[in-house]
């Protein structure tokens, strides 16, 4: 017996677009005339196609074919508009595809966006067992789960009232609960979680784990959040405008992402003064990422990562400081670090030339996710002035793989926060005695 829950096979989907014409007004006169001018060029050439200008056909998915096995981890990756909400309300059933086959085994729950599955009139309570109805459950079989969907989403305070009172993040919680506890063979998610807090992204996070590894069900998950998908899937897909790009690790389909999204990769090069970065004292050359001696944009996270810039300078016995800031995927600066310590050229002016600057950054210091790096070269006295400042000059994903040696492969479960140093902890052992009330 086949363990395929999914498969699909060229499956298409096209929206046809309206464009608003530019006329100031249109009169009944003139619908009729276009209307006869349209008929009679049909009439008189039958065989030839007309193209009506105000209609544009737009391909949301385009061939796209792919199994997927009871028990995997999906996640799904794409810029916007790249076909993933598509797709996934076509697994839901919610759209019809234009072509194609999809065949799904098992019982389907979709968390799509806010509002969609729950009726707004209706209580929690009474969502909570529409839902399961939809789901083929029995009212027996959802009581059973009730107090857990419940006690998961945090919102028995609010049960008896309208969903339509709730606020964006109690929906969620509950949509979130009640999709997950209601045991389907299959769980779709989207981008909807980002309007969780933290804390209740990271318990997603752990619920999905549990539905794919201990339960064994199957789980499609789209994010934009690159440390999300790597942390929770092992299998992913690449979209982009319409098509499936790759299907494979997880890892190479986030490096490819980021490689495409960002317009940046592990490498950035310029090959002549006139289109580098610069001004008339220092120009970049190229910065790369580079770690266990190679060039890469997928960084285990208990390995150093360095950062290599290469610059000219372009003025005699100037003071210069290579600088570069370290961002996360939401432009937070996680932290800057310049060349103050270097032996070499601390303190001194440097003759004209090519120079290269390296700053070491030790494994276990990022947290998982995607880190863009700025470079920066500034004169540090008499005045201080930058030369240039490159954003998103470089990026990388840093991944924790919960192997032998990362901070996470003891805890089993998603760490909160913008770095993830390994710190030193001392226990001691003070006294075999236990105090008493």
């Amino acid at each position: 017996m086949s363990d395929t829950v999914i498969k699909v096979e060229n499956l298409s989907k096209r929206y046809v677009i309206g464009h608003q014409r530019q006329e100031r007004y249109s009169t009944l006169r003139d619908a009729i005339a276009n209307s006869a001018r349209s008929l009679k060029q049909r009439f008189l050439h039958p065989s030839q196609k007309f193209e009506d200008p105000a209609h544009e056909e737009f391909w949301a998915l385009k061939d796209v074919s792919f199994e997927i096995k009871q028990g995997d981890l999906v996640g799904i990756i794409g810029r916007n508009g790249a076909g993933k909400s598509t797709l996934l309300k076509i697994l839901s059933r919610i759209t019809e595809p234009t072509s194609g086959k999809i065949s799904i085994k098992g019982r389907v729950a979709s968390l799509l966006e806010v509002g969609t599955g729950f009726h707004p009139e209706l209580t929690g309570r009474e969502n909570i067992f529409l839902n399961g109805a939809i789901l083929g459950m029995g009212r027996a079989e959802i009581k059973k789960k009730f107090d857990e969907i419940v006690d998961f989403a945090e919102v028995e305070k609010f049960l008896d009232t309208p969903v339509k009172f709730y606020s964006s993040g109690m929906y969620v919680r509950l949509a979130f609960a009640v999709a997950a506890h209601l045991e389907p063979e299959i769980l779709i998610v989207d981008e909807v979680l980002a309007v969780g807090d933290a804390a209740f992204q990271k318990k997603c996070l752990g619920k999905m784990e549990d539905v794919a590894e201990k339960e064994g069900r199957t789980v499609l998950f789209v994010s934009h959040n690159m440390g999300a998908i790597t942390r929770l899937c092992k299998r992913g897909f690449l979209l982009s405008a319409g098509c499936l790009k790759l299907d494979g690790d997880v890892l190479n389909a986030s490096s490819q992402y980021l490689k495409s999204d960002l317009g940046t990769s592990a490498k950035r090069q310029w090959d002549n003064l006139t289109t580098a970065p610069g001004d008339n004292v220092a120009k970049l050359k190229s910065v790369k990422v580079v770690s266990q001696g190679v060039v890469t944009d997928t960084i285990d996270i208990r390995c150093p990562v360095v950062i290599e810039m290469e610059y000219w300078n372009l003025k005699p016995n100037t003071s210069l400081l290579s600088v570069f800031s370290f961002l996360n995927d939401q432009g937070i600066i996680l932290f800057v670090s310049a060349d103050f310590n270097d032996i070499e050229w601390s303190q001194k002016t440097r003759p004209v030339g090519c120079y290269v600057s390296r700053c070491t950054v030790p494994g276990n210091f990022f947290a998982e996710g995607q880190v863009k790096i700025v470079a920066e070269v500034s004169t540090r006295y008499p005045v201080y002035q930058i030369h240039f400042l490159e954003y998103d000059s470089v990026a990388f994903q840093v991944v924790d793989t919960d192997e032998p040696g990362s901070v996470r492969n003891g805890w089993g479960r998603p760490i909160p926060g913008v770095v993830r140093p390994e710190l030193d902890w001392q226990t001691e052992y003070l006294t075999p005695q236990v105090a008493t009330a």
